[in-house]
């Protein structure tokens, strides 16, 4: 006999009572209790349609007939008829409410999934007033009224929730899901499920999932979504992706392939020369025999979050992660750690370009239903905050997954199938205030030769001015040499460009308050080649005010120097101290020769040998622009090293 949610409930009653053909079932009439019978034999042989006509017959000949009205309660929740598989349990449990005590525990659970919330509690308290207790535990019952409770709140106190249809452009009569945004949001990719054969209906033999993309125009919409191609198209399943910052790697999930370790696994495309390359596998350090997949590749491109259910996890699907070293390879993943992680299932992680907010879905943690989506903070210590759900009725007792928020942090992507007849969509919607993650605007531009203005493939470090953490490392792409790189705003920056054989770059600025995306950072890096006479001005050197007492902020640039000289065995350099026109020359020349000082001193200290280096002082002899106002006079006061 087939294994019935509902109706194992009523084997479990039978055997309470008898075990043979004299089964004193609640009714003394035969006539209700052959139609029972007879529908019991049809129930067996998957016949529901002609085993309900019979259940029927069977109530019909007795309204009390408890043993009924739980299998008529199986086979309308079998029909998709949740609301009368619930009400028929009820009915029999309410018929005699001592016979099958646990059953109210086990109608609380079925309404809680419904999202009768109020239902479900009443339940819970019934079955923990009759003290019976066989298969539910008291503890476990008081456990889930709390989760009931939790779930009441959350529908009286629901958070702002208007979804958008991302609209013909991007959905269609298939079924679109898995969205995945560049940073700069000009091209977002999503899984189509696509009939392999147009003339066949698209039922589960005859569909597959592909890559469209589509990109924004100049008014802001999106553009009719194109095919991804093949690569990375094939005639098996690819899908749950992820964009790197840039849009030029594409991270996502492939299964049953061949050269795979288990039935899923991750792979990625690179794209260049204006196509997809070949799908690359990421290897024993990701992948496992057991199922890996949804990846989410952080904005640096240094830390990828994936769901597995391979072993050492807190159970079912965890989300995991692996991060590269110092050769860019990947290192073996790791646990994402009980914060996040239940015993329940864990899936569609999405870390955000801030870099510290992760949004996924799980069942394990408190929600409403079958699965929410809920994020987690990283602290300073980089240790994950506790789990919050985004609240109702973003969740529903639906099973809600594959969310993503864009950079600015005010309005999320996801799918649904809201929209009768349409399938699974792609929506837009604002994200409330309290569930958003970092403001984060982006840095765009290009690295190139100062002399030929051929695009260079150049080190990126954007570092935190105050604390000196490190915020990101990337690399400027090949080719072209240009580079989208995040920015969360509220920071003072510092930024060293470098690329064997030039002379670093090195900047300062402040990104704070709020940007629109419209405004992003943008600017270009000439990189001057090594050769005798070539200078830079040093914009991370800071001294004490009218001083030569340099600020603990330079030490990230003397750091840069030094790894400089000693890439660099070859150059020798002079440290030229420049200042504004405000005071006397005498005492502007004095300055600028002891701050210049100041640095070659440093630099001897570190190591470097003094006879590789000169320091010269010229005051205000040598402005690059004219001192008439204070963010002139700024520029002027720097100080620049000179190759020798």
């Amino acid at each position: 006999m087939k294994l019935k949610y509902f109706f194992l409930f009523t084997v479990l009653c039978l055997a309470m009572t008898s075990q043979s053909y004299s089964q004193q079932y609640h009714s003394s009439s035969k006539k209700a209790i052959r139609h029972f019978q007879t529908a019991l034999s049809y129930f067996d042989k998957n016949e529901d349609e002609t085993a309900l006509e019979y259940i029927n017959k069977a109530i019909n000949s007795d309204k009390n007939f408890v043993e009924a009205y739980m299998m008529k309660s199986q086979i309308l929740k079998d029909q998709g008829d949740v609301d009368g598989g619930i009400e028929n349990f009820q009915k029999a449990l309410d018929l005699d409410p001592d016979f099958f005590p646990e059953g109210f525990m086990i109608l609380s659970e079925v309404q809680f999934n419904a999202g009768k919330y109020e239902l479900a509690h009443a339940s819970a308290e019934r079955f923990i007033a009759k003290k019976k207790f066989q298969k539910y535990s008291l503890a476990r019952a008081e456990e889930f009224v709390e989760r009931i409770e939790y779930a009441r709140n959350a529908v009286n106190n629901p958070v702002e929730f208007n979804p958008v249809n991302l609209g013909p452009s991007i959905n269609s009569i298939y079924n679109e899901y898995w969205p995945s945004l560049t940073l700069d949001e000009s091209k977002i990719i999503f899984t189509v499920m696509l009939p392999k054969d147009l003339t066949k209906e698209a039922d589960m033999n005859n569909v597959q999932e592909d890559f469209f993309i589509s990109t924004k125009n100049d008014s802001g919409y999106w553009n009719p979504r194109e095919s991804a191609g093949s690569p990375p198209n094939t005639e098996k399943n690819e899908g749950a992706q992820s964009f790197s910052a840039d849009g030029r790697y594409l991270y996502f999930t492939a299964c049953d392939r061949m050269e795979g370790f288990g039935k899923c696994d991750i792979y990625y495309s690179v794209f260049t020369s204006n196509r997809w390359g070949n799908a690359i596998n990421l290897g024993s350090a990701v992948n496992t025999s057991h199922s890996d997949k949804h990846p989410s590749i952080s904005s640096d491109g240094k830390t990828l979050y994936f769901v597995s259910d391979r072993p050492g996890g807190y159970g079912g699907l965890d989300i995991w992660y692996a991060e590269k070293d110092e050769s860019n390879a990947w290192k073996m993943a790791k646990n994402l750690g009980e914060k996040i992680n239940t015993p329940g299932n864990e899936q569609s992680p999405f870390i955000h370009p801030d870099n510290q907010t992760l949004y996924f879905a799980s069942e394990g943690h408190e929600n409403l239903g079958s699965g929410d989506i809920f994020l987690s903070r990283r602290d300073e210590l980089g240790a994950w905050g506790k789990a919050q759900n985004l609240g109702y009725p973003i969740n529903t007792n639906n099973n809600e997954i594959g969310m993503i928020v864009d950079p600015q942090g005010s309005t999320a992507y996801f799918s649904s199938d809201r929209m009768e007849g349409n399938g699974m969509d792609i929506y837009s919607f604002n994200l409330p205030a309290e569930v958003r993650p970092i403001f984060v605007s982006y840095m765009k531009g290009r690295v190139f030769d100062a002399k030929s203005y051929k695009g260079i493939r150049a080190d990126f470090q954007l570092i935190d001015l105050e604390t000196g953490k490190l915020v990101m490392e990337s690399k400027s792409n090949f080719g072209e040499g240009d580079f989208l790189v995040p920015l969360p705003t509220d920071k003072n920056y510092l930024l060293n460009v470098s690329h064997p054989g030039y002379l670093f770059y090195s900047d300062h600025f402040e990104f704070s308050g709020i940007h629109e995306e419209s405004d992003p950072y943008l600017m270009d890096v000439p990189l001057k080649p090594i050769r005798k006479g070539e200078s830079i001005v040093l914009n991370n050197i800071f001294f004490e005010f009218d001083s030569h007492a340099l600020k603990d902020e330079s030490k990230i640039e003397l750091q840069k120097i030094y790894e400089f000289l000693k890439l660099n065995p070859q150059a020798n350099i002079e440290i030229r101290g420049h200042t504004d026109n405000v005071g006397s020359n005498d005492y502007n020349k004095n300055l600028s020769v002891k701050r210049a000082e100041a640095v070659v001193e440093y630099l001897i200290s570190a190591g470097i040998n003094k006879e590789r280096l000169v320091s010269r002082g010229f005051g205000s002899e040598l402005p690059v622009v004219p001192n008439d106002s204070e963010i002139n006079r700024a520029k002027n006061r720097r100080t620049e090293l000179m190759i020798l």
